[in-house]
């Protein structure tokens, strides 16, 4: 039986209108709720021989075993790197200790940032190497001299300039005094500097793993200098916590160092943007996990990545890792399978909520639609049937009923209705036969059906 086209077109509305319903909601899922983590990530880093540019390269590796693309920014230092998460520019980068808000104490700025840390993955000390001065008793002793502070505008530049000021060798203002001079250099170029005599003090922010750090430290002729005053500047400058250089941790068989060494030290954070991914965020605390677990010349194993003591609001991922570690598919699945496996049943979510219900409906609504057609053409019989009895069609009008009949009987004939229609079809070829049998009676005997 052939669908009115009317009806046929409603029905093809319908189902385009659910078509695009499901179109849209897949794609609102996929790029909403659930998009693809992207394959390129990047990350500021530091200077191309500092501590943190070879805590990049390692990161890099590991991200590249899960498809990841990592991108090295190097940088001044810290300052610069925070600069770049601020406008966008990088997804994720190393942030020396001090200079987010939560250790400077601005919990208002803390909850306003869109930043948020990872964890913290490194104590980094601050490294006072000297010729032969004895610092022992403060800084002060710099006043007059030659001191590499590292590149201005840097993290490590402001952290010397913090010091420098506590003892007197600069001004508030942070210019000195006493005709000292302040070297805007850091790095293994200040390294070499006073090495060759070029300089008299270096003061240093970075981690023991450092290429500038481990070249000073075992360098005879280098002395690194003990302060006494770690535990007041801690409470001085909070971002600040003391830290013990043991004896002979640098080089047991030479004695390096000879005796403890006090230091003060900052952590470095990882940090990320609002724009990175959730599912990058767990590569990287798991890269973070693999690449500073182990000891250093101040930390134990384990110490680090830690969720505390953080620059900035602690990211939900980081919350979520310290507590369950990483999510249930990227346990057992390769990190790409994990992904598309968590899209796919993100995706089904919504679609069963829709599919559910119309699976309800549909079949009440296709048990009507049969009926409407049975009652449809019940409703041409009838009309037919009263026409029969209120006058004597003549031959073309017997004509047209018969060809009327014939296409009523074939639409049923040739219809597929479910068998519980069986009963109510044949019934319906019977009331055909019926009408069909009332037109030859009209011709037969024609004074039956004619007015009195």
């Amino acid at each position: 039986m052939q669908m009115p086209a009317s009806l046929k077109h409603r029905w093809l509305a319908v189902w385009a209108a659910l078509a695009v319903l499901i179109a849209a909601l897949i794609l609102g899922v996929l790029h909403f709720v659930s998009p693809a983590p992207p394959r390129t990530l990047t990350m500021s880093t530091g200077a191309a021989d500092g501590a943190y540019q070879q805590f990049g390269l390692k990161y890099q590796r590991i991200l590249k075993t899960n498809d990841i693309t990592l991108v090295l920014q190097p940088s001044s230092g810290a300052v610069e790197n925070l600069q770049r998460l601020n406008n966008g520019t990088t997804s994720v980068a190393f942030v020396q200790g001090g200079l987010g808000p939560l250790t400077r104490g601005l919990q208002k700025q803390a909850e306003d940032t869109p930043l948020r840390s990872l964890a913290t993955i490194a104590f980094e000390p601050v490294w006072i190497f000297s010729h032969t001065l004895d610092l022992s008793g403060g800084l002060n002793a710099l006043t007059g001299k030659r001191v590499a502070m590292g590149v201005a505008g840097s993290g490590n530049y402001k952290v010397a300039v913090d010091l420098l000021k506590a003892y007197g060798v600069t001004d508030a203002q942070g210019q000195p005094v006493g005709g000292t001079t302040l070297v805007s250099e850091g790095g293994l170029a200040a390294a070499s500097e006073l090495q060759q005599h070029q300089i008299d003090a270096i003061i240093m922010v970075a981690a023991p793993q450092a290429p500038a750090v481990r070249r000073l430290l075992i360098d005879p002729a280098i002395h690194l200098a003990s302060l006494a005053q770690t535990e007041g500047l801690a409470r001085r400058f909070p971002y600040f916590q003391p830290v013990s250089l043991k004896r002979g941790s640098v080089d047991p068989q030479h004695d390096l160092p000879p005796r403890d060494i006090a230091l003060l030290a900052t952590t470095a954070n990882l940090v990320i943007a609002p724009s990175l991914h959730p599912a990058l965020a767990y590569l990287l605390l798991e890269a973070a996990a693999r690449i500073h677990h182990g000891a250093t010349l101040l930390n134990r194993p384990g110490d680090f990545p830690s969720p505390t003591a953080t620059d900035f609001p602690l990211a939900e991922e980081a919350e979520h890792y310290v507590r369950s570690g990483r999510p249930f598919l990227q346990q057992y699945l390769p990190f790409r399978a994990a992904i598309f496996v968590q899209r796919l049943i993100l995706l089904l979510v919504p679609l069963l909520a829709i599919l559910v219900p119309l699976l309800r409906i549909l079949p009440p609504l296709f048990h009507w639609k049969q009926q409407s057609r049975l009652f449809r053409r019940y409703g041409e019989l009838k009309y037919l049937e009263r026409e029969l009895a209120s006058r004597v069609l003549d031959d073309a009008g017997r004509e047209r009923a018969h060809a009327q009949l014939d296409r009523i009987e074939s639409d049923v004939a040739h219809a597929k209705f479910p068998l519980d229609f069986s009963d109510r079809v044949y019934t319906l070829r019977q009331h055909v036969d019926y009408v069909r049998a009332q037109i030859d009676r009209q011709i037969n005997h024609p004074t039956e059906h004619s007015s009195p």
